[in-house]
């Protein structure tokens, strides 16, 4: 079975021959390789471009293993594309294995110390000169966010632009799941959205293969690529994030956790910098905590979500799979694929206790989405079925102090509704489906 995805061929059709590298990325396995030389491939094909027009590498196969020296990638790239009447599309899968090659013909010791960097030819550069190229039309994907997206602007001197693709969404899955909305929803929040998991019906071949995801592709690929001693302190770093999918947490608390799960100590420093290796990875994404009403951020506080609820739940065996946790994560997950910038919201009150006293307490929003020109409040709540429960969920909502647009997304497949306070409530199922358009 092929799985569609029309929003990422609809945004690099949208892209094609606009002058720029187009940098796809994301996490290990969620399909950018087959996004690109398979689907986008195909739509071209179809549209009439001819098979000689493609030049194809995969860095990461051994056949094609001597082009990750750049030099060699730029020779073959010439060999291949020297019709300048041709209009070539150029695939490279995996760019983030293509390594540094010292320039030989330069004189390091006229080089400042400072710009000993400029010594090395690197990937970015052979891309920068391919562009120049009027005949080339440039795909790259990589695995690695330190290397692709973070350094778009720097290394590609604004000529890249990038395209993230995320594991299926609920919405590319109902339609392939063949089951009803509701179980359709059971088994996305177990097993995700990894394409070849959703492919695979065996459970027992599902789980295996989620939980064999960890450690023979990202735990292998950090360990290696940033020469880590073990990957022990990862691996726990992992479980200790994965339990706690949509807490807030800092580094200090996390090295605590980890350390208690090896039983022995690790440092705030290194799970700092395993943080950041996890981001870097895709595996994880953190949301920073917002006062909506001091309008600052929290500096030491975040909260780390899942790319994908089947990874987490395969880290942890499939034994913890609190369904509030599960949701909220989903949520904040899909929020980003379509593209919105999306914070954690802090309501600071100042209220007299009974001693009457007064006393400052601190209330969520679970998430505060930017589309640019307004703010959106969204509360994650697997029910408000009670004036008690509505009432909780929606006491932060409605003491922001602000007119902002406000809404519950409650668990199952409830149409929207609003409250005479101007609070929308709706199931999660809608608003994954898109069926009511929240921006």
């Amino acid at each position: 079975m092929i799985i569609q995805r029309d929003l990422f061929v609809n945004e690099l059709l949208g892209k094609r021959w606009n002058g720029k590298v187009k940098i796809i990325t994301g996490i290990r396995r969620c399909g950018k390789s087959f996004l690109l030389s398979t689907l986008y491939k195909d739509y071209l094909l179809k549209e009439g471009v001819m098979e000689d027009c493609f030049v194809e590498l995969a860095l990461d196969k051994k056949a094609h293993m001597k082009y990750r020296n750049p030099n060699e990638l730029y020779s073959y790239v010439l060999r291949k594309t020297q019709n300048a009447e041709k209009r070539y599309y150029v695939f490279i899968d995996e760019i983030q294995l293509s390594y540094k090659v010292k320039n030989e013909e330069v004189d390091e010791k006229l080089v400042p110390e400072e710009d000993r960097d400029m010594l090395y030819t690197t990937f970015y550069d052979i891309l920068n000169d391919l562009m120049a190229r009027s005949n080339l039309d440039i795909y790259v994907t990589g695995s690695n966010s330190k290397m692709l997206s973070k350094d778009i602007v720097t290394n590609f001197r604004d000529r890249g632009t990038e395209i993230k693709v995320y594991p299926l969404s609920f919405k590319e899955f109902y339609p392939i799941s063949g089951l009803e909305k509701a179980d359709a929803l059971e088994e996305y929040l177990t097993y995700g959205g990894m394409p070849l998991a959703v492919l695979e019906k065996d459970e027992t071949e599902k789980r295996k293969y989620l939980k064999g995801l960890h450690k023979r592709v990202y735990i292998k690929d950090i360990v290696e690529r940033y020469k880590l001693k073990d990957d022990e302190v990862l691996e726990a770093l992992i479980d200790a994030l994965s339990s706690a999918v949509g807490s807030l947490t800092n580094p200090h608390n996390l090295a605590n956790a980890a350390g208690s799960l090896m039983k022995r100590s690790t440092s705030d420093n290194t799970i700092k910098n395993y943080l950041d290796y996890l981001e870097d990875a895709y595996l994880f994404v953190s949301a920073q905590r917002y006062d909506i009403k001091g309008k600052r951020y929290f500096e030491n506080t975040l909260k780390y979500y899942s790319m994908d609820t089947g990874l987490r739940n395969a880290k942890l065996n499939f034994r913890q799979q609190e369904r509030s946790h599960l949701m909220e994560n989903m949520i904040f997950i899909e929020l980003i694929r379509r593209g919105y910038s999306v914070d954690v919201g802090v309501v600071e009150l100042t209220r007299v206790n009974e001693q009457g006293k007064k006393q400052q307490s601190q209330y969520e929003i679970d998430f505060i989405v930017n589309t640019g020109s307004e703010k959106i409040y969204i509360q994650s709540a697997l029910n408000v079925d009670t004036e008690t429960k509505k009432s909780q969920e929606t006491f932060s909502l409605k003491n922001s102090g602000d007119f902002f647009r406000k809404i519950v997304i409650t668990d199952g497949n409830a149409k929207p509704w609003t409250d005479e306070d101007g609070i929308m409530y709706m199931g999660v199922i809608p608003f994954l489906l898109e069926d009511v358009n929240i921006i």
